[in-house]
């Protein structure tokens, strides 16, 4: 027995293969789930930017190969006042339509959040245009806001007022377009505000009742806090949006009347696409992305103060 033992000892283990042991295993099928949605996002989102960082810095102008010139691109978009005022133009557009979109849907859910007899057909038709190609919805609101034959100032003639050229008209062309892009997607976000608002414990509601709160102040104090999560997930959604238009601008304007309409979206287009100034287009694209990054960051770093979190 003891010589079987010793010989036992001198044999070596036998080495395990890593390799066959991962495959089969529970971590193998899990990275093989995960892996489209990996090799999608190097393809369609990670490649293309770090391409276009590389294209920033060239003066490409699509046929032939880029030309490296280092930073002459983001020099000339310092030097470049029509930046500048596509820059201005953005930020008021997302100004205007942030508040309006985040306001208008969060009434509108809590005059449909009740379960009245054909409460269904008001959500949908509120939620129709979100579905509806934003190219369509522009085109409509065009000839809507048109100058003699739009309905809206033959509306405004019936009751002997002379309408504007509202998408002509510099004061309120860019009110105009975020009228429609708020009209466009309150839905969505509307649709969220019903999810959260249904998801309140309404034994909250009948307490406060018995203290004598009134409506504002149950809406202040128990509906707004308890919904901050859904709040600060449309927020960040809307505003990232909003920097992203483009098709209403496209269909409505086309970016004027001169560049009260243009926004970064359409400089970029119009700089790559028109004018075929890849490099540069690119460096805006660049500048585009960091904006819409430091607004994201700056709202997940304050969402630890005003978001409820449940215990």
């Amino acid at each position: 027995m003891e010589s079987n033992m010793q010989v036992e000892k001198a044999i070596p283990p036998k080495p395990v293969n890593r390799r066959k042991k991962f495959v089969g295993s529970e971590a193998f099928y899990g990275y093989l789930f995960v892996s489209p949605m990996v090799v999608g996002f190097l393809l369609v989102m990670l490649f293309p930017l770090v391409y276009s960082i590389y294209i920033s810095f060239t003066d490409w102008q699509l046929l032939g190969d880029p030309n490296f010139i280092g930073t002459e691109n983001y020099e000339r978009m310092v030097n470049d006042p029509e930046f500048w005022v596509v820059l201005k133009n953005t930020l008021i557009f997302s100004a205007g339509l942030v508040p309006i979109n985040i306001v208008l849907a969060l009434f509108l859910a809590l005059l449909l959040q009740r379960n009245l007899p054909g409460i269904g057909l008001f959500r949908t038709a509120i939620f129709i245009p979100v579905m509806t190609s934003i190219v369509v919805w522009s085109i409509i609101w065009k000839y809507m806001f048109g100058t003699e034959e739009g309905f809206i100032n033959q509306a405004l003639g019936f009751f002997g007022i002379d309408g504007p050229a509202w998408l002509y008209d510099p004061n309120l062309s860019m009110g105009a377009v975020i009228v429609v892009s708020a009209l466009k997607n309150v839905g969505l976000n509307m649709v969220l505000f019903l999810a959260a608002l249904q998801q309140v414990d309404k034994n909250l509601y009948e307490a406060s009742l018995l203290d004598g709160a009134n409506k504002f102040k149950q809406f202040r104090h128990i509906t707004l806090p308890m919904i901050t999560p859904t709040v600060f997930l449309t927020l960040i959604l809307t505003i990232i949006g909003s920097m992203k238009v483009f098709g209403q601008i496209y269909v409505m304007t086309g970016g004027g009347p001169g560049n009260h309409t243009k926004v970064l979206v359409y400089y970029i287009w119009e700089s790559a696409f028109k004018l075929y100034e890849f490099g540069y287009a690119s460096a805006i694209a660049l500048v585009l992305f960091l904006i819409i990054m430091i607004f994201t960051l700056i709202q997940w770093i304050g969402r630890r103060r005003w978001v409820f979190h449940e215990q």
